[in-house]
């Protein structure tokens, strides 16, 4: 049984610094892609950033040079960095994993198969 566990959120102050962790368990994938979505009350869930087996990377507009995301290889462990942090990223962040061999970074949730709970992150200004 695959499960995502995630760890890490807080409450900063903005500009501040966390580092997420998803913790996964229950499976090894040949070929994977990972990622970090958060959802805002009364918003739609966002992707933040993504990483696949061989590196590669894709942030949302909003993620990008302000926050970095790697793993831990074998794959046990995927990491969000964020800093600069703004009130705006106030949001329930989750992480996902798809196990589709030939699978790009990608943002798109649907193609995601497994989620785990979330970590609520909170910036107060």
């Amino acid at each position: 049984q695959v499960q995502l566990q995630e760890s890490g959120g807080g409450s900063v102050q903005s500009g501040g610094s966390l580092r997420l962790s998803c913790a996964i368990e229950g499976v090894t994938f040949s070929s994977y892609c990972m990622a970090w979505f958060r959802q805002a009350p009364g918003k739609e869930r966002e992707g933040v950033a993504a990483i696949v087996s061989d590196g590669n990377t894709i942030y949302a507009d909003s993620a990008k040079r302000r926050f970095t995301i790697s793993q831990e290889n074998p794959l046990n462990t995927v990491y969000l960095q964020m800093t600069s942090l703004k009130p705006e990223d106030t949001a329930m962040y989750f992480c996902a994993a798809a196990g589709t061999p030939g699978l790009v970074a990608t943002l798109d949730s649907g193609l995601y198969n497994y989620w785990g709970q979330g970590t609520q992150v909170t910036v107060s200004s």
